[in-house]
């Protein structure tokens, strides 16, 4: 509904000064650079306590989740990823991590799920407005599931701990890559 209603109806030219003219596709870019910026930074500095090992199924604690406000995070999620026509995992994973409190490990099978349902719904809807490259899409598709069985397998070597930095450094440097690459090249 974003990409829809929303993007339409934001300016081509949203304002120049000198020579520089804000363009909508700067300004889409550079908020999805700055929301990136902003998750990674707290990616980066908060600090996860040591998790409990449970020693029996009964000391495994239950998450209890607010639905009307995972819906409204959701909402606002998809919103931003809607208006910036990207985002997936820089912005679901951040969500899913601090608004939820799943951990690193699960917050990014989940967004994984989310974006694949994401993808697919994009792919239905645009199928009307464009034509597919259908051995492209069946190639970066294989690709896609040969990705998944190395995540796999890589997931059981790396500590979940350890990826919520490593992950935030990531989008840390994209992010100032995009931005810099809009405002300043």
């Amino acid at each position: 509904m974003t990409r829809h209603y929303l993007v339409p109806a934001i300016p081509e030219e949203i304002f120049s000064v000198g020579s520089f003219v804000l363009t909508k596709g700067i300004f889409l870019m550079a908020l999805f650079a700055v929301l990136m910026i902003l998750a990674s930074y707290k990616m980066i500095t908060s600090k996860n306590a040591a998790p409990k090992t449970p020693n029996t199924d009964s000391d495994v604690e239950k998450k209890a989740f607010n639905y009307p406000m995972v819906i409204l995070q959701g909402l606002i999620v998809g919103l931003i990823t809607g208006l910036v026509g990207a985002g997936g995992g820089f912005i679901i994973i951040p969500a899913l991590v601090f608004l939820l409190g799943l951990e690193m490990k699960e917050a990014i099978g989940t967004s994984l799920t989310i974006i694949t349902l994401n993808s697919f719904f994009g792919f239905l809807v645009s199928q009307n407005q464009m034509q597919t490259d259908w051995k492209l899409l069946l190639i970066l598709s294989a690709m896609s599931i040969a990705g998944i069985f190395i995540g796999m397998a890589l997931s059981k070597r790396i500590d979940g701990k350890k990826l919520k930095p490593i992950f935030g450094w990531f989008v840390l440097i994209m992010g100032s890559y995009i931005l810099m690459k809009e405002l300043f090249f």
